[in-house]
């Protein structure tokens, strides 16, 4: 009985498929997880967060905190799979190998027509927003502008994976740099005391409220969204130079500094605004940044953003090409995903891929509507992705395991738990959006099918080598 698995690898021994390079080291995944995670979300996200827990700046950062510790539950959890399997389709790799080729196929489906090139879409489409505070364009050139960001992003990635990072490693070091200088710069100089008022009892409530209660839930969903993102370093573990030690130290260290960055930012805003007016602006970093430094910091907040954007839109466009290589080396997707460019060592059709699709949802504007539906569907897979670990633990107990998750299984359940939480909560306060993103996904099921019968009847097709 031919195998899926068997049947994928006889296809990929008849394409010519290559290996990835392992070219990246710790700062190059550090630097990919944070600038990935870090896109607009913080610039824009606190207002919202504070006003969901009554203006009380405690539970506030309270949920930024909480949130942070989940995501960093989630990737010490990924960690120990990634030193144990460090190759390339990360997640999707991890669900594969534990609940089967279709829920693995279902995520990378959804991937590739919805999240990644969703979001990629949305980034462009917002760094053509911001670059018209500098450069006032009309609609035709603010689409232009966003497809030249995914043309230049893609192009960079077909190069070479070494480029990418190297450039990956500028941008997000010049955002975090200029995050933790406006942060601090807030605090030291911003009007309202933040780091001592927060034991006063005024940052807190007096009573805990359902109302309360409600809100720190809301927040939570919403921080949560804004760490998203550091998962898709998993899918660069088999371009990694000593995966078993790097990728566990790597993905440890960008979702730890992300608390730190995002608990700062938010301090420097109560600091500079006060807790009212961080609710009442639509534009939070530029509105703080202009209250302590200045005009001229509107401009610079608006240059941070446009790095920002830009970073995490090549993040994704790093990481993500990976998984569908990895899909169509199984033979669910795509077979031309696979093959990796000859002298660039990249996977150039993956890439190209992804960019074209992303280009289209940019310039129609159907991503928007796409995600709102779709987005919530990924912490589905999330959850999986965890829930992988307790499989590997069972099924190869003696394989070598170079990192393990400290304090398993609690580590892992809570991450677990938390996903299942943000999905319920959408199933139950957002029925029809949540339907709608369920049958989204399972469209994919009958693609699957197809491509593993397509598959089935390729390897059956091939000549079978003589009996010795």
């Amino acid at each position: 009985m031919t195998t899926p698995l068997a049947s994928s690898a006889t296809e990929a021994a008849a394409a010519p498929v290559a290996e990835l390079r392992r070219t990246l080291g710790l700062l190059d995944l550090t630097f990919i997880a944070i600038g990935t995670v870090i896109g607009s979300g913080i610039f824009l996200v606190p207002g919202v967060v504070l006003r969901e827990t009554g203006t009380q700046t405690g539970p506030a950062l309270l949920v930024w905190v909480a949130a942070g510790i989940l995501s960093y539950l989630g990737a010490l959890t990924y960690a120990e799979m990634g030193a144990m399997k460090p190759d390339a389709g990360g997640l999707y790799t991890y669900i594969r190998d534990a609940f089967g080729p279709l829920p693995a196929f279902l995520y990378g489906w959804t991937s590739f027509f919805v999240i990644a090139s969703g979001s990629v879409a949305t980034l462009a489409v917002a760094f053509s927003s911001y670059f018209s505070e500098f450069v006032p364009v009309g609609g035709v050139g603010a689409r232009l502008i966003s497809i030249g960001v995914i043309v230049a992003i893609a192009a960079i990635n077909v190069r070479g994976t070494r480029n990418s990072a190297t450039m990956q490693n500028w941008t997000t070091g010049a955002k975090v740099g200029g995050l933790l200088v406006l942060s601090i710069g807030m605090i030291a100089l911003g009007p309202t005391p933040t780091v001592g008022s927060l034991v006063s009892r005024a940052a807190w409530p007096a009573t805990i409220t359902g109302a309360l209660i409600s809100g720190i839930g809301a927040a939570m969903i919403g921080v949560l969204w804004a760490y998203e993102g550091w998962q898709y370093v998993t899918f660069s573990a088999g371009e990694t130079r000593n995966p078993q030690r790097t990728f566990p130290r790597a993905i440890s260290l960008a979702t730890a500094a992300l608390v730190v960055l995002y608990v700062l930012a938010n301090l420097g805003y109560i600091a500079a605004l006060g807790p009212q007016a961080v609710v009442a602006s639509d534009r939070i970093a530029a509105d703080a940044g202009i209250s302590v430094f200045g005009p001229i910091a509107g401009r610079i907040v608006g240059l941070l953003i446009l790095i920002s954007i830009f970073s995490a839109a090549n993040g994704i466009m790093l990481t993500a090409p990976r998984m569908y290589f990895a899909m169509a080396r199984d033979g669910v997707f795509f077979k031309r995903l696979a093959i990796v460019h000859p002298t660039l060592g990249t996977p150039a059709f993956a890439i190209v891929a992804i960019a074209i699709w992303a280009a289209v949802l940019a310039c129609t504007g159907t991503f928007e509507q796409l995600l709102t539906y779709v987005v919530f569907t990924g912490w589905i897979f999330y959850g999986l992705g965890a829930l992988s670990v307790f499989v590997y633990r069972r099924r190869e107990p003696h394989a070598p395991r170079p990192f393990r998750v400290p304090g398993y299984p609690l580590t892992p359940v809570l991450f677990v738990a938390s996903a299942a939480a943000l999905v319920l909560n959408t199933l139950i306060t957002q029925p029809a959006r949540a339907a709608a993103g369920v049958i989204a996904v399972l469209i994919g099921t009958p693609a699957f099918y197809a491509w593993r019968a397509g598959s089935r009847r390729r390897a059956l097709s091939l000549p079978t080598a003589p009996e010795l």
